[in-house]
This record gives C-alpha cells, structure tokens and sequence, in this order.
C-alpha cells in the first residue's frame, strides 16, 4: 500500500508541476482510439515512463501516457493507452490511473474499448454503451488494503454506469443519426482470446460482448465515487459465432472503420451530456 500511494503522489505532484490545469473529465481510450487525443487543445503529455514507478503499456498501438488539455470545451485528462492486466500487473496497478486522475480534480469518467461480441444482434462495427459487467477476470482491484480516502471498504457497485449519462447520450446520438446499444460486458483475463465455450458461457451469463478491460477500472470509479459513462467497439464475434479463427488485426481494423462514430459520440458526450 505505501509504494501504491508513493506512485500515486509522485504522479500527481509531477503532473501538477507539467500544468495548472484542472481536469473535470477523465478519458481511457481504449484499442484503436488513441488518436481522439490528438484533438485536445494545447496538450500538455506525460508519458507514463517519466512518472516513478508507474506501470509501462506495452501494448502495440498505444502511446503510454497522460494527455490534459481543453476538447470540446472541457479539461480532460487522457489515457492514451490503458494498461491491461494481461500485461502481468496487478489489478490495484492497472487502476493507479484513476485514484491519480481523482487526486487531480476529475469528476467524472469515460471508458471505452474494443471488444468481441457475444449477443449475435450486435454486429462488428456496433457501437455499445455498458450498462453493467460481469467481473470473470479472477482479480479484484479492491483486494489488500482499502485506499480509505478513497470509499469504503464495501463499495456498492449497482449502478456503475449511470443511468444519466446513457439516456442523455442515446437520445443526443439519435440526433445526429448515430445508432447506440446497450449491454453488459464480460471482463476475461486475457490475453489469449475467448473460446467458444467460454462464448455460450458469457452468453448464458447475460453478457453481450466479452474483452480484457475496463472492468477494473470501473470497479475503483465506484469506490472512488466517480460516475462512469462506459463505451464499447464490438470489433468482432465472439469464437464459435463465426467458423473462423480470431486475430488483433481484425480488431485494429473495425475499430479505425468505425473511428469517426466514436470520435463523434465521444465528442456528443463531451459537449451534450457530462
């Protein structure tokens, strides 16, 4: 617990000595979605290797640090490029990101990712709002010691993604043309990909698409009592909907054909709801 919070405030002090900007909305872009930080007004980076301690990205694709900037009006703090539990971290590691963006002023968080869907009316391409999840990792980012300045030792997860947020952005997406679904995502370990047992399983669950992430980071937004608009990219059907083998290249793809939907319901929320 000490090196955690010795991360912590080694991150935030550096971050503060980089702007005096006051972030009020936390970003995670997820797979094929880091470049929406590239229209953040005069960005002020940090990348994750100048911060002490802190967990490196070593994803393919992912730029490995902090962006805090205005977009659309709003001061944001972005991660472009999340770390994953696949990489071998811990949960609490992984989750460093967001006690760090609420020790920086933000109040209220957005995550997305690029996922494999499981509920077969959501098509590759389908853009899906989380209403709830499934935590099938086999960790919690809450397990040890409670960050008592944080929440509670038992935080109440019911209504991780608020209700607001989803509706608002709906209805603001509908405007514009944009369709929008919701559904519950399935948080696996990773990094290998799902099997099609594991498929039928997630289904039978009540799950509508399955990935590697996200899912902690939710969990310490509701411990940190930060409300959460959750988005997901469904790249691809889950294994065994489809008699073909599974790759990341098939998810860089749909998620950069999809981009400009996302970039536009990311900028909706931005400008229209939060």
């Amino acid at each position: 617990m000490k090196k955690e919070m010795e991360i912590i405030a080694n991150a935030v002090t550096i971050i503060r000595k980089s702007t005096g900007l006051e972030p009020e909305i936390g970003l995670i872009l997820g797979s094929g979605l880091g470049d929406y930080a590239d229209q953040i007004e005069n960005p002020v980076a940090i990348p994750y290797r100048d911060l002490p301690g802190f967990p490196v990205s070593t994803v393919a694709g992912h730029a490995g640090q902090f962006v805090i900037g205005m977009c659309k009006g709003r001061c944001v703090i972005a991660m472009q490029g999340r770390i994953h539990y696949y990489e071998g971290y811990s949960q609490k590691e992984i989750t460093l990101p967001v006690r760090i963006m609420k020790r920086l002023g933000i109040k209220k968080m957005v995550l997305t990712n690029a996922c494999g869907g499981v509920n077969q009316d959501f098509a590759p391409g389908t853009l899906m709002m989380l209403k709830d999840h499934i935590n099938y990792s086999g960790s919690n980012p809450l397990l040890g010691e409670n960050f008592e300045e944080d929440g509670p030792r038992f935080p109440d997860v019911s209504q991780v993604y608020k209700k607001e947020y989803r509706e608002g952005l709906k209805a603001a997406a509908s405007a514009k043309g944009i369709h929008l679904e919701e559904g519950v995502y399935m948080m696996f370990s990773g990094p290998c990909y799902e099997t099609p047992a594991e498929v039928r399983m997630a289904r039978t669950l009540g799950a509508d698409a399955v990935g590697m992430s996200t899912v902690p980071e939710a969990i310490v937004c509701a411990h940190c009592g930060i409300p959460v608009l959750g988005i997901s990219c469904i790249t691809n059907f889950g294994a065994g909907i489809l008699d073909q083998p599974l790759n990341h290249e098939e998810v860089v793809e749909t998620a950069a054909r999809v981009k400009k939907a996302f970039v536009d319901v990311l900028d909706t929320a931005l400008t229209e709801v939060l």
